[in-house]
């Protein structure tokens, strides 16, 4: 990798994977992707925060509890998919430049004035929380790296030396070499 900034960092990767139709599924694909795989960190972030703002579930009972986080994840995955089907009636978009926080909002606004709850004979897969979205794209995904760091428990002594906690840009190169 090379960051922005311009010192490169070289990593290996050992890829072992039970995707094992190499025509399907390549490794440079699957390298590649690797760098996404904190994306569940952010779908915690959108169901603890943005859904939530941060209050905590209200039920009392574990089957309350049960309901609360079911009606969170539905929400969730209902919004996610008026993300993706505006991405897909959107030649130049892609999924992840939707915002979470638009479409909640978006959909906050419907239920709130109960429009447009009677759908017509025609679908129309972007609808009022796709045109919100669409209004305010984010910006294109980058890469990034963090430098990685062994988290020591709650301490009252400072760990030894410097951390960098630093984000920086990169560039990422992928070579396959045949084992």
């Amino acid at each position: 990798m090379t960051c922005a900034d311009g010192p490169t960092r070289t990593e290996k990767y050992l890829l072992i994977t039970t995707l094992s139709d190499y025509r399907r599924y390549p490794a440079a694909d699957l390298v590649e992707i690797y760098h996404q795989r904190w994306e569940i960190e952010t779908s915690y972030l959108e169901l603890k925060s943005s859904i939530l703002g941060g209050r905590v579930l209200r039920a009392r009972t574990p089957s309350g509890i049960t309901q609360e986080v079911y009606a969170l994840l539905t929400t969730y995955q209902a919004l996610r998919t008026a993300i993706a089907d505006t991405a897909l009636a959107t030649p130049d978009m892609t999924a992840d430049r939707g915002s979470f926080t638009i479409a909640l909002n978006a959909a906050r606004d419907q239920v709130i004035r109960a429009a447009s709850i009677i759908a017509d004979t025609v679908i129309d897969l972007v609808g009022t929380i796709g045109q919100a979205v669409l209004a305010d794209l984010l910006p294109a995904r980058r890469h990034r790296t963090s430098p990685r760091v062994v988290k020591r428990a709650i301490s009252k002594h400072r760990a030894k030396g410097q951390i960098d906690r630093a984000t920086y840009k990169t560039r990422i190169n992928v070579q396959i070499l045949p084992g």
